[in-house]
């Protein structure tokens, strides 16, 4: 299948729309992030022996306690089959809401093959809309927002969603990352070589040749966004910065990830 579009991505309907379908042929073709949890998974969730991940290692009980019963939570932009089910076999109120159908469809696989109650619901991170403010006690965000090119719409809208104490859970990429030239001959002689200027935006920074040829492999389109815009963001939203980590991708792919953990992860907490 190749995409094909007739106009340039000169719009954010035109980016969105693109990521939607990347995101439905990685769920078909089960990527590391479409793989359904485990029936064996799920059972130990319902036992209280459980876990989740915005970065390589489980989140900390102190960000989010294992007691969850009867708690609301969102998980924004994070469909697959791995995260809410956990949630909700651990006894969460769990909504999911993804851009993805192909992706909502790995949790509804697992909430009928363990018969878990959850709520799915297709739509852009960047509009929660949908939803009534003060509606979730938790959000959890995990390494997505790089796929919209603005991120005040998704701090704004979460800060609106959680009740007052309630807590977003969030994770994104160390902006370095995309300074440097994705270069395998470079990288394989030990050497990195900045081009890119922060903010980063396929759009922008790449050839045309090379978004076709990312469109034409069914690839989402990306933006590397400022800590100024992931952290302050949020604060900036209204919500307080609680707590930090940083740590490795879970799949490194870079020259640079064997010198700095890449992936940074944020609690902030609403309390006006």
């Amino acid at each position: 299948m190749v995409f094909l579009y007739m106009t340039p991505f000169n719009t954010e309907k035109n980016i969105i729309a693109h990521n939607k379908l990347a995101w439905d042929q990685q769920a078909l073709s089960q990527s590391d992030w479409s793989k359904p949890v485990s029936s064996a998974t799920i059972a130990e969730a319902k036992k209280g022996n459980w876990q989740i991940h915005l970065t390589k290692k489980a989140v900390p009980e102190s960000w989010l306690p294992k007691n969850i019963q009867g708690k609301d939570i969102l998980c924004l932009a994070s469909a697959g089959g791995q995260q809410a089910p956990v949630l909700a076999a651990a006894g969460a109120n769990v909504t999911v809401f993804d851009i993805s159908e192909k992706q909502l469809d790995q949790d509804r696989f697992v909430a009928q093959r363990n018969q878990l109650t959850m709520t799915t619901i297709q739509g852009d991170m960047s509009d929660l809309s949908a939803f009534a403010a003060d509606s979730f006690d938790y959000i959890i965000h995990p390494i997505s927002n790089l796929y919209v090119s603005h991120l005040d719409p998704v701090w704004q809208g979460c800060a609106r969603l959680l009740r007052m104490g309630g807590c977003l859970l969030s994770s994104f990429y160390n902006p370095i990352v995309f300074v440097f030239e994705k270069n395998k001959e470079l990288e394989e002689q030990g050497l990195l070589r900045p081009i890119n200027q922060l903010p980063y935006s396929d759009i922008k920074n790449l050839t045309q040749e090379a978004i076709d040829k990312k469109v034409n492999n069914q690839e989402a389109l990306i933006f590397g966004h400022t800590l100024t815009s992931q952290i302050d963001g949020q604060l900036k939203a209204g919500l307080l910065l609680a707590s930090l980590y940083e740590d490795e991708h879970p799949s490194p792919r870079f020259l640079i990830e064997k010198f700095v953990n890449t992936m940074i992860a944020t609690k902030t907490i609403k309390l006006r």
